[in-house]
């Protein structure tokens, strides 16, 4: 699963799988032993990290919304992805 970001000890990934059928875009993100599944919106989809990491997640989503949507037509093509800047 390539990784897109790192940042506070956060880390976003995202799969890349070609011809499947995905239906809704979205990040995996992981601190520690948490790990959520978030939209693009920013809503927990499934698992859950701690509120403030969270808050964090949130933010870089709001603000890296476009380069999420770009990655993720990337690599549902099976093309390669670009790294996306980090909170800092």
């Amino acid at each position: 699963m390539p990784t897109l970001s790192s940042f506070f000890g956060v880390t976003i990934k995202m799969y890349s799988e070609p011809n499947s059928k995905h239906k809704l875009p979205h990040l995996h993100a992981e601190y520690q032993d948490e790990q959520a599944v978030y939209d693009f919106l920013g809503n927990v989809i499934e698992g859950e990290i701690q509120q403030s990491k969270h808050r964090l997640i949130v933010a870089w989503i709001e603000i890296h919304r476009e380069d999420l949507i770009l990655n993720w037509d990337l690599l549902q093509k099976g093309k390669k992805y670009f790294k996306i800047t980090p909170l800092r």
